[in-house]
């Protein structure tokens, strides 16, 4: 095996003994951790599929315990191009109806990657699990082509919209090492308790307006 799969599947190992110490939850690492800057190795076949699967289940129990709506390997100090989202989108209907966002049952992607649909953008406070207690606006497509693989190996090219989208996109890039502050309108960067406190609205307008940074263009939230 490669030097660099070998890496890998002793990540893997790891993360999963750690998990195994403390019910099922591996712990998450934080900007900071070159892992997260890193472009992840493709899969393909470091693993057997039934550490693959063990390894899919730490993570959605992790990413659940946070709580989050994905979590990608890097963020577990794997460099392994695989992600896991679930959204219940658990939201009152005016709020859930301008950030388009619908629940999204759990999948679990290998190898993704993904492109714009359109040229709609929409922006929207989000936050990541390895940035803990901050949230920025970023501009993300409205619609997206999304790529990969499914656990088992089968082929995924599908249209994803809307809020998912945005966790889909927001996990993809994990897998290229960026982070959504690199995407961010830094004016809008406010704390997990300023958000609640004053940019709690369905829409990003007011705090644009307050804080001084621009919405995309068109974008008529």
């Amino acid at each position: 095996m490669d030097p660099a799969d070998e890496r890998i599947a002793a990540q893997i190992r790891s993360v999963l003994a750690a998990a195994e110490a403390n019910d099922g939850i591996a712990p998450i690492v934080e900007a900071g951790d070159p892992v997260l800057r890193a472009v992840a190795r493709p899969f393909d076949g470091q693993v057997d599929d039934a550490t693959l699967t063990a390894l899919a289940e730490v993570m959605r129990a992790t990413m659940a315990a946070a709580p989050g709506v994905g979590l990608a390997a890097p963020q577990l100090g794997i460099g392994l191009s695989m992600f896991v989202a679930e959204d219940p989108a658990r939201l009152d209907p005016e709020t859930a109806e301008v950030r388009r966002r619908a629940p999204m049952p759990l999948r679990v992607v290998l190898n993704a990657g993904y492109e714009p649909a359109t040229g709609e953008e929409v922006a929207f406070y989000e936050g990541c699990l390895s940035i803990p207690g901050y949230q920025a606006v970023v501009a993300r497509p409205a619609v997206i082509h999304l790529r990969g693989e499914s656990l088992d190996g089968t082929p995924l090219a599908e249209e994803v919209s809307g809020w998912s989208a945005r966790i889909v996109a927001h996990e993809t890039d994990h897998l290229e090492g960026i982070l959504f502050f690199d995407r961010a309108e830094m004016r809008s960067l406010a704390t997990n308790t300023a958000v609640a406190r004053f940019w709690n609205q369905p829409s990003t307008q007011q705090a644009a307006s307050a804080l001084g940074f621009a919405l995309p263009s068109g974008m008529l939230l």
